[in-house]
């Protein structure tokens, strides 16, 4: 299978990850998978600039953020 660059790039970012985190990362990618259904989901379409830096905003906080258990 031949990967684009950007699935490059988000494998390497994945393998960079302490184990602990890269598992919870792709657990959190499977619940997205299944929430897609089997359908292709057209990010590009779906998220504006605007939402990806929301996004980038709330992620930082949310791993500088002290775990709760």
């Amino acid at each position: 299978m031949v990967l684009s660059a950007r699935e490059e790039s988000l494998i390497e970012a994945v393998r960079a990850l302490p184990s602990e985190e890269a598992e919870k990362l792709l657990v959190w990618a499977r619940q997205l998978a299944d929430l897609a259904g089997g359908r292709q989901i057209q990010w590009s379409d779906s998220w504006s600039d605007e939402d990806l830096s929301d996004a980038a905003v709330a992620s930082v906080i949310s791993f500088d953020a002290p775990e709760e258990h």
